[in-house]
């Protein structure tokens, strides 16, 4: 089950969202296929953050350029998803410069968390997944009721449901902070994505508060406040064949 949309359009155009995710693209695109195994592990541990070599005082770059960078297809392509869906409207909240700028903290607390929590690891750390994650805690606290359409496959079934955001959110929020405390050994940094989306909420907690807090919630009920946009949902069927 994963998100493919919301319901939530964005009042302006999100320029920073889409240059964004260009970066990413290009960036991907300029190094993937260019490099044998070696090269490439290479390469990410000159240009990914490694919490050892950051302790040490070394590759303070790193901090900023392993937002941009990924380990295959699926790890970019499901980051931007994420960022496509969520990224316009807190663009839309923040402002430009402010959201390119809240999604910068967002990356920097996410590493600061994944090293705090394994500071002599020596494997470098790569992926927009810590910034991407501050998006969606600031996306959580602005629209907790907002439709997020997410699809469901079994097999060859599938399916489209419309559920509210804090559900969505709230769920994969859970799955990073447990994965994170259990420590589970899968590659994937789980305490950059927890400590992405936790310094996401509170820095969009002053935009929430401008809004008015508790009265801003009771005002929209959780919602976006303006109207959301409507898709026509479907299940999916498994054509009858007729058989001799």
């Amino acid at each position: 089950m994963f998100p493919i949309r919301d319901h939530n359009p964005s009042g302006r155009t999100p320029f920073v969202t889409y240059a964004l995710i260009a970066i990413n693209m290009l960036v991907f695109l300029g190094y993937w296929g260019q490099f044998s195994a070696p090269g490439l592990d290479q390469f990410f541990y000159t240009w990914g953050l490694v919490p050892d070599e950051i302790l040490s005082g070394r590759g303070g770059l790193t901090l900023i350029t392993h937002m941009f960078l990924h380990g295959g297809w699926m790890h970019l392509l499901g980051n931007m998803l994420f960022l496509w869906i969520f990224g316009d409207n807190m663009e839309d909240a923040f402002g430009h410069l402010r959201y390119l700028g809240f999604y910068i903290l967002c990356g920097l607390a996410a590493a600061a968390l994944q090293i705090a929590g394994d500071p002599t690891s020596n494997g470098p750390m790569v992926g927009a997944s810590g910034a991407i994650a501050g998006v969606l805690g600031g996306y959580l606290l602005l629209f907790p009721r907002a439709k997020v359409d997410v699809l469901l496959i079994f097999i060859v079934f599938f399916r489209i449901f419309a559920i509210q955001a804090w559900i969505v959110l709230g769920i994969w929020f859970g799955l990073q902070l447990m994965n994170g405390l259990g420590a589970t050994q899968d590659g994937v940094a789980y305490l950059a994505h927890v400590g992405g989306f936790v310094a996401g909420a509170v820095l969009t907690f002053p935009a929430l508060m401008r809004r008015g807090g508790v009265q801003f919630w009771r005002q929209t009920h959780g919602q976006p406040p303006h109207p959301q946009a409507k898709y026509r949902l479907a299940p999916s069927h498994i054509p009858r064949v007729p058989r001799k």
